[in-house]
């Protein structure tokens, strides 16, 4: 089968593999879709995505859709389509039993995290453990399934935050996360969505999702104090000291965007003068199943694709998912026709 493979720094290609064989409580599935997400970036054009470095060729891709192949079980149908919750988990932690995702010792598709490394959905075939597998609900485009992943960071920052029916939601940073975040806010009923970016193209994707008003805050501040919520989903530490200030008294702060592994200046004045709760938000917890019901309920998120590029084609795909004056979201195309 064929499986991209990133060797490095700006170095990806087209690898022939093995089709694995699937054993008890394993499902192959056939894949259709990948999403290019912010990590696959990073692996391609700097070869590490953080501390996480590319040691052996990766296969990238963690949001992806596709239709079931062969399942031992039968749990699953051949055809089924589906997409998929990409994570194992560690052994349970006591102390935070209802965050799996945060337990040590498990895995993400398409990382670099472990060694060998864990690898990823962008190939012809991919085989996961049958608790992975989300059937898609009819009515969902096996295309539009691929957001499940990311609409689901989305929805556990929100999760984080308390909920945000009839609050006043600020989104700062309107790439692929940020506009999956808003629409899912838009979708829960806050009272208000202002999206905020540097630059045009995101917002009017933006605008495309249903928020009441954008900010291009390269032209324009911030009004302070002013926001229940602030959904910070750049991973600008400048961003984080924007948010920490748009938010108002006794408001809250949820950091999604990864801010770098580094000593980075953001003034925590705003934090303690109004005593905001300024909390993390890692991946997600059980939130894809509420997303995959999302998806199929409301067509407001398909919107955030504006391209689909076929995997003989990844390195302009790469190249257009890292313009994000040009680009919502990218997907890769997964020798469909072949």
């Amino acid at each position: 089968m064929k499986s991209l493979k990133i060797l490095g720094k700006n170095s990806i290609r087209t690898d022939e593999v093995d089709v694995p064989e699937p054993k008890s409580g394993e499902v192959l599935l056939h894949m259709l879709y990948g999403g290019i997400c912010g990590s696959d970036l990073h692996y391609y054009f700097n070869g590490a995505n953080g501390e996480y470095v590319v040691r052996e060729p990766l296969t990238p891709g963690h949001e992806m859709s596709g239709t079931v192949e062969s399942d031992p079980s039968g749990k699953f149908a051949k055809g089924t389509p589906v997409t998929v919750a990409p994570a194992t988990y560690g052994p349970e932690e006591p102390d935070i039993k209802d965050r799996r995702h945060l337990w040590a010792g498990g895995t993400y598709l398409g990382s670099a995290s472990t060694m060998p490394h864990t690898q990823g959905g962008m190939s012809e075939y991919l085989l996961v453990k049958d608790f992975m597998v989300r059937p898609l609900p009819d009515g969902l485009d096996i295309e539009v399934a691929a957001l499940a992943e990311p609409l689901s960071v989305g929805l556990h920052a929100i999760n984080i935050a308390g909920g945000v029916e009839g609050k006043k939601v600020l989104v700062s940073g309107s790439g692929p996360i940020g506009l999956l975040c808003a629409a899912a806010c838009v979708a829960k009923r806050a009272k208000s969505v202002t999206a905020t970016d540097v630059l045009d193209g995101p917002l009017s994707r933006a605008k495309a999702v249903g928020v009441d008003e954008t900010i291009n805050i390269s032209q324009a501040a911030i009004p302070e104090s002013s926001y229940d919520v602030v959904f910070e989903c750049s991973g600008v530490p400048a961003a984080s000291s924007a948010a920490l200030a748009a938010v108002r008294k006794a408001g809250t702060v949820v950091q999604v965007g990864m801010l770098p592994n580094e000593p980075k200046p953001i003034n925590l004045a705003p934090f303690l003068s109004k005593e905001v709760t300024y909390l993390g938000c890692f991946r997600f917890n059980d939130e894809i199943d509420e997303a995959v019901k999302l998806l199929a309920s409301d067509d407001r998120f398909e919107s955030v694709i504006t391209h689909v590029i076929p995997a003989d084609d990844a390195v302009h795909a790469f190249e257009v998912a890292k313009n994000s004056a040009e680009s919502g979201k990218v997907l890769i195309s997964l020798w469909i026709d072949e």
